[in-house]
């Protein structure tokens, strides 16, 4: 009896996520709305069964966004509902991406008829660790890790979490080891226990900041670098639409190409980033990344005559 309750239990708290998110996603199109235009929204994407939206649930879910996501719902003098600080998701990175993501879990998990049109992306081992990972980072307690680095034996030892990062579908730790910050793929955690242990953070510390000079998770010390890039063709707009970096700006446009700079530690990551795009993409400057990426295709010619 107890597990068919909590199966219910799960089963309405997805719910109340899937008619928070709608909210949310239909004021940020529409800008503003009466709770009667809101409410022929509603029952026209059957987001409850085509059955309407209640003046006190819909004052509830306002409240459950105010907590869940920072927004604030206010109403006008002509009674239209509207988001009224929506630079907290516009300027959030973490919010901007729990959204995106709960809106496409939400949109996917109402697309069974359609499930083998939906082609996603493989994602590692790893993301069970994350809850665990969360609550000691939010607690600063110290976790117990084992780990295996590709080609070396499993070993186990303390570490106080700092951050997590999501990189081209891995999810990555850093942390303390006692000796330096680290980096650590929980794709290669073979447990995490949360143990009773606190540690301090330095309150000034920001993992935005500690990865702003670099592209991806691989901080290795890389000496910060002014970078130019020539885009050919298409390879402009691309990144004119995904830029590389921050620091990224337009310096010139050619007749077929566009230069573009950007200050950032070329750590192995960007290095990866840039030999994925050769086809459309030359390094200008500075010249020790020029060679570096030519002695690699060097070396793959020379493997592959």
């Amino acid at each position: 009896m107890w597990e068919k309750e909590r199966i219910f239990a799960g089963m309405k708290t997805g719910l109340q996520f899937m008619h928070y998110v709608w909210i949310v996603n239909t004021l940020r199109q529409r800008r503003k709305l009466t709770l009667s235009e809101l409410n022929d929204l509603w029952v026209t994407d059957e987001v409850a069964e085509g059955n309407p939206l209640p003046r006190s649930s819909f004052n509830k879910y306002r409240d459950a966004i105010l907590d869940m996501f920072g927004l604030i719902i206010e109403c006008d003098t002509t009674y239209h509902y509207y988001i009224s600080n929506p630079r907290e998701i516009d300027e959030d990175h973490t919010k901007q991406w729990m959204l995106s993501t709960l809106t496409t879990g939400l949109t996917l998990s109402g697309s069974s008829a359609i499930k083998d049109s939906i082609i996603l992306e493989n994602v590692p081992a790893g993301y069970e660790f994350l809850p665990t990972i969360l609550q000691a980072i939010r607690q600063t307690r110290v976790i117990m890790m084992s780990y295996q680095k590709f080609g070396f034996a499993p070993y186990t030892k303390p570490v106080n979490p700092y951050a997590v990062r999501l990189f081209r579908q891995r999810w990555y730790l850093l942390a303390d080891n006692g000796e330096r910050m680290a980096i650590y793929a929980l794709d290669r955690m073979q447990s995490v226990v949360l143990t009773d242990q606190h540690f301090n953070r330095p309150i000034d510390f920001s993992p935005e900041a500690y990865f702003a000079e670099y592209f991806g998770v691989m901080t290795d010390g890389t000496p910060l670098e002014h970078v130019v890039l020539r885009a050919h063709g298409k390879m402009a707009n691309l990144l004119r639409t995904l830029p590389l970096h921050a620091s990224q700006r337009e310096l010139e446009r050619g007749e077929d190409y566009t230069d573009f700079a950007l200050d950032i530690r070329p750590s192995i990551d960007f290095v990866s980033e840039l030999l994925s795009k050769t086809d459309g993409l030359d390094v200008l400057e500075p010249q020790s990344l020029k060679e570096k990426i030519r002695q690699i295709l060097e070396d793959a010619l020379r493997r592959n005559p």
